[in-house]
């Protein structure tokens, strides 16, 4: 590569020295690095689906006869493909329904297969605990209503019913302690067998 010298004495307006990257300073390198990067990236920013169902990317606006829901991309701002193809499917013939539905199903990769099976047994499995629990509620539910409905046959036959008082004494309910006990029954009863 040929390289010339900037002197003192050459005139202003003369071509350019050329560029050996052997001695240039690494940060001046990075930014033209940098700045060709984001002009090769700015070069195609509109993206939108022609009236065959194509994707169209360009560095220019669409013609005029494409509608605004066709525009997928504009410059600076993100891709939204999904919801505009689905709905140009949606109102689209048959025919090119079909073709814009083969544009916007994505590939999908055997990680992807594997996540999504990953996932849906964690769901799967999330359900089944729950429905133990549902399950493990409502045979406690039954339990305690059996056992209230048993309590509530013994209060109504008319048998003494003794109980242990606190100091450990075995008592026989009179006639209050008997109404009390079968409203508390009762309770119970309206709690648990709905």
């Amino acid at each position: 590569m040929l390289q010339r010298r900037l002197h003192r004495d050459d005139p202003i307006g003369e071509s350019p020295p050329d560029i050996n990257l052997h001695t240039m300073k690494p940060n001046t390198l990075l930014l033209l690095l940098t700045a060709s990067l984001i002009s090769v990236s700015a070069s195609a920013q509109w993206q939108w689906i022609d009236k065959d169902g194509r994707k169209v990317f360009s560095d220019r606006a669409p013609p005029t006869d494409v509608p605004a829901k066709a525009i997928l991309k504009r410059p600076g701002q993100t891709s939204a493909t999904a919801p505009v193809v689905q709905d140009l499917t949606n109102n689209a013939d048959p025919a090119t329904a079909s073709k814009l539905a083969a544009v916007s199903a994505p590939a999908v990769s055997a990680l992807d297969k594997e996540l999504a099976e990953r996932k849906k047994k964690a769901e799967l499995a999330d359900l089944a605990a729950k429905k133990a629990e549902v399950d493990r509620f409502n045979k406690a539910k039954a339990d305690a209503c059996e056992r209230a409905k048993l309590a509530q046959i013994g209060m109504n036959s008319g048998i003494r019913i003794s109980r242990v008082n606190k100091q450990g004494e075995n008592e026989i309910l009179d006639d209050a302690a008997r109404a009390d006990e079968s409203k508390r029954i009762q309770a119970a009863v309206q709690a648990h067998c709905k």
